[in-house]
């Protein structure tokens, strides 16, 4: 076996722990080890995407014990795409947050992240669906700690709320796993592939009642219409690099209808075929109007960021809805593009929030900042990208996306939409930057009340004191350096996703190399 597959799970972990127990007064080792520690499982996801580049999968049974007797990690293109992703988002916000001192304003900022990365990592790489669930609670606790880090009557609100919803869709999660283990036994992905498909479809009922659970689920975490209303204030009110964290976040829910309903209830399955799709397309179209038009109605930064985000999910799923190999090649584009682009616009409003004094995210005319043209340029940039504008890659997301679906057999609406929607979006964006970067504060104005969120409380250091702004900087050039570099590359990627889709839509390599111990 790969003992390397492991290693983005259990790392994390240790770190974390080890970080608790030692160092909980020490915030120079903790970030360094909590660096370090990132930035070796970046190199490992690297070298785990090289393997799986070349179509092997490979499966690691914990303890020995086969599927479906035991617990398994699976490596193969998408598992290993998804957690390169993890890994170099994870290396940015590190350093982000010790650029702009957001980990000073509590101790337990790095072993949370590390617990965090660690349910990330290990919901990509099981197998089985138990043990997805399982690392849905470590996301959900670690989320929820790093949410409410720094404190303060408003995120802590804002938290209970995030903490309430996701604990629904545990709670669905356990019904459908139950229903799903008393229909056919087991619950490892593979074995449930081959057993659901041996129903016949006269008799799946409750096959079809799992299959639904299970998409309520996911879509509560990916904050699809109408279980989006935990997401914008929840990232609205988040710290910036738990926000740029949670990019990722929205993702493991994209992910997992990817996964289940390409493996387990593929679209040949008569049983659910004509359920999931059509459901998904009429919701996705939904987030992404809903998410576009809170862009144009926001009153501050912070909820235009978590708008732009729901707005994103709704296109991402637009593709995922297609169910074809084109579409999900497309709908993997857009993710790498979202998450990078979410990413770049929730440190950028972050920095105009630290810079911008009293006035900090409002929508309001107000002094001229430090660093103004360095931070216009990014945030020129983030909106870009968002909105879908070339050069960058939500352009070429976009076009892929549309390209993708054009037989569909909503394909006019769905244009439509898309457009249409992002036209709204460069509004929202206009204006925006127009009022925070280019129209002077009105002689004698007096300045608004300072937000909750933009100070640090009493006794920790504040965070616009920017202990390393030229490292926070760099952290965020650095992601709109990589937006332009998706879309220079966009061949390349585009080719290794055509190959990652081909490999989701035959599952019969997935489920013969997990169950080939029996």
């Amino acid at each position: 076996m790969n003992h390397w597959i492991i290693v983005p799970v259990v790392l994390p972990a240790i770190l974390a722990s080890v970080m608790v127990l030692s160092m909980r007064n020490e915030l120079t080792l903790q970030r360094i080890f909590s660096v370090t520690g990132a930035l070796a499982v970046l190199g490992i996801t690297i070298g785990l995407g090289m393997q799986a580049a070349s179509g092997q999968i490979q499966v690691y049974e914990l303890g020995n014990w086969p599927a479906p007797f035991g617990i398994v990690l699976v490596l193969d293109r998408l598992s290993a795409l998804m957690a390169m992703l993890t890994a170099f988002l994870a290396v940015a916000v590190l350093l982000y947050a010790m650029g702009t001192g957001w980990d000073t304003r509590g101790k337990h900022f790095h072993p949370l992240m590390h617990f965090q990365l660690m349910g990330i990592f290990g919901a990509f790489l099981t197998g089985d669906a138990f043990n997805l669930f399982v690392f849905f609670e470590v996301l959900l606790i670690a989320s929820y700690g790093l949410m409410i880090h720094a404190g303060g009557t408003m995120r802590l609100r804002a938290g209970l709320q995030y903490v309430v919803y996701n604990l629904l869709g545990s709670t669905l999660f356990l019904f459908a796993l139950g229903t799903l283990y008393g229909v056919t036994g087991t619950l490892n992905m593979a074995d449930l592939a081959v057993r659901i498909g041996e129903i016949p479809a006269d008799e799946a009922g409750l096959v079809r009642v799992g299959a639904i659970l299970l998409l309520l689920v996911f879509s509560i975490k990916a904050a699809l219409l109408p279980l989006h209303f935990w997401l914008p204030e929840t990232y609205a009110r988040a710290p910036a690099p738990v926000a740029a964290l949670f990019a990722i976040m929205t993702k493991v829910g994209a992910y997992a209808i990817i996964r289940v309903f390409t493996l387990i209830f593929g679209p040949d399955l008569s049983a659910t075929a004509s359920l999931i799709g059509p459901v998904v397309n009429v919701a996705a179209l939904l987030t992404l109007t809903v998410g576009m038009i809170g862009i144009l109605g926001a009153q501050n930064l912070g909820r235009l960021a978590a708008f732009a985000a729901i707005a994103s999910m709704g296109t991402l799923l637009i593709a995922v809805a297609g169910f074809t190999p084109e579409a999900t090649s497309a709908a993997l584009y857009y993710t790498m593009h979202s998450t990078l682009g979410g990413a770049l616009l929730f440190m950028t409003v972050d920095l105009v929030r630290e810079y911008r004094g009293a006035w900090a995210g409002s929508l309001l005319p107000g002094p001229r900042m430090a660093h103004h043209g360095m931070i216009a340029t990014l945030f020129f940039g983030a909106a870009i990208a968002t909105a879908g504008l070339p050069p960058l890659s939500g352009f070429v997301g976009k076009l892929i996306v549309l390209d993708a679906l054009r037989d569909a057999p909503q394909a006019a609406l769905i244009w439509a939409v898309v457009l249409g929607t992002s036209l709204i979006a460069v509004l929202g964006f206009a204006q925006a930057g127009s009022t925070v970067f280019w129209k002077p504060a009105p002689v004698g104005a007096p300045a608004p009340e300072p937000q909750e969120g933009t100070t640090a409380p009493s006794g920790l250091p504040q965070a616009s004191t920017h202990p390393a702004p030229a490292l926070a900087f760099s952290v965020v050039f650095g992601l709109l350096f990589a937006v332009a570099g998706l879309a220079a590359l966009a061949g390349p990627v585009t080719g290794y996703l055509a190959q990652t889709s081909a490999q989701l839509f035959a599952p019969d390599a997935y489920i013969t190399a997990v169950m080939a111990a029996l």
